[in-house]
C-alpha cells in the first residue's frame, strides 16, 4: 500500500480549528475564508479516510477519529516547528546577557550547554552577583534575563517556586551561651537581613563572627567551626549540617526566585530559549530542595 504525506498546513488548520472553536473562527484567526478552511478539512477526511466531525447542533465537534487525528497533529507540526526553531538558531549571532546569585552558578552549566548546543553563534555574557545589583542592572539595559531571589513582586517576574533558607553550621559547631557567632555575606544579603531579623525578634543576641564576598569563604568559615549561617542548602558541602531550626533557631521564612526579562521589546529568540531554559531548570532544583526527604537536610542538631 503506498503511503501519501499529509500536509502539515492542512493539519496546522484542524489543531486551530478545535482550538478556537470552528471554521469561522479558524477562517478569521488564519485570514481565509470559512468555505477554504471546509475545503482543506473535506480534503484531510478523504486523505485519511474517515469523517473528522459531527454536527451537535448547530456546533461542529470531533468525532473520535477526530480526536485520534488531532492528537497525531499536535505531535507532526511540534516536531515541525522545533526543527524550525533548532535550525534557525544554528544561524542565530547575537549576544545573550544573564545575571544570577551565587546559590544559583551550579544550575547554569547544564542550561548554557544547551543553549549554546541550540544558539552555537550566540554569545553568552554571565554575571554572577547578588540579587539587588542584578536588578539594578536589569533596570539600566545591562542584563536580558536576571534569576533572583525576593523580587517576585516585580511586574518584569516569572515566579519560579519558593527557596527554602536553612540555618547553616559544622557538624561539630556548639553554641556558645552567647552571643551566636555568625558568618555572614555583605550587609546587602537578603539571607544575612533575614537571619538578624529573626534572631532580634527571638531576642537572640549575635555577632559577625565571619564575612565574606563569596560561597566558597563562607564555607571555608563554618568549616572551622567561626559560626553558622543562614543559606540555601544548594551546593552545600558534605562537612555542613542544615535546618530549618537547627540548635533551636528560630525558623527561617523562605524566599521567592523569579526570573525577569529585560525591556528589550526586540529581544532575540535566543533571550527567550534561554529563558526557558533557565526557567525549568531552576523550577527542577527547587521541587528538590522543597523536597523534606532530601537526607543532607537535618532538622535538628
Amino acid at each position: 500500500m503506498l503511503l501519501r504525506n499529509l500536509d502539515l498546513d492542512t493539519l496546522r488548520t484542524l489543531v486551530t480549528t478545535h482550538d478556537v472553536g470552528g471554521f469561522a473562527q479558524a477562517a478569521d484567526r488564519l485570514g481565509r475564508t470559512p468555505s477554504a478552511i471546509s475545503l482543506q478539512m473535506k480534503r484531510l477526511q478523504e486523505e485519511l479516510g474517515t469523517p473528522l466531525f459531527r454536527k451537535q447542533g448547530r456546533v461542529l465537534k470531533l468525532t473520535e477519529a477526530g480526536q485520534t487525528a488531532l492528537g497525531y497533529a499536535r505531535r507532526m507540526l511540534a516536531l515541525n516547528d522545533n526543527l524550525l526553531q533548532t535550525m534557525q538558531g544554528v544561524t542565530l549571532a547575537g549576544t545573550v546577557r544573564i545575571g544570577a546569585p551565587q546559590d544559583f552558578s551550579a544550575v547554569l552549566p547544564d542550561v548554557l550547554r544547551q543553549f549554546t548546543a541550540l544558539y552555537p553563534r550566540t554569545q553568552v555574557e554571565l554575571r554572577i552577583e547578588g540579587s539587588s545589583p542584578l536588578i539594578e542592572a536589569l533596570d539600566k539595559g545591562q542584563l536580558d534575563l536576571a534569576l533572583t531571589v525576593g523580587f517576585a513582586d516585580r511586574k518584569d517576574a516569572v515566579a519560579l517556586g519558593e527557596l527554602p533558607v536553612l540555618w547553616i553550621a559544622s557538624r561539630s559547631f556548639r553554641v556558645p551561651d552567647s552571643p551566636l557567632p555568625l558568618a555572614m555575606l555583605g550587609p546587602q544579603c537578603a539571607f544575612r537581613k533575614a537571619a538578624v531579623q529573626a534572631l532580634e525578634a527571638a531576642g537572640i543576641a549575635y555577632r559577625i563572627a565571619a564575612t565574606s564576598p563569596s560561597l566558597d569563604g563562607l564555607w571555608a568559615a563554618l568549616q572551622g567551626g567561626l559560626g553558622v549561617t543562614a543559606r540555601t542548602a544548594m551546593q552545600l558541602p558534605a562537612s555542613l549540617v542544615a535546618g530549618k531550626s537547627l540548635h533551636r533557631l528560630p525558623a527561617l521564612q523562605s524566599f521567592p526566585v523569579a526570573l525577569h526579562h529585560g525591556a528589550d521589546i526586540g529581544a532575540t529568540a535566543g533571550v527567550d530559549a534561554l529563558h526557558a531554559l533557565i526557567g525549568m531548570a531552576t523550577q527542577g532544583v527547587l521541587a528538590e530542595l522543597n523536597d523534606s526527604a532530601r537526607p543532607r537536610i537535618v532538622r535538628k542538631a
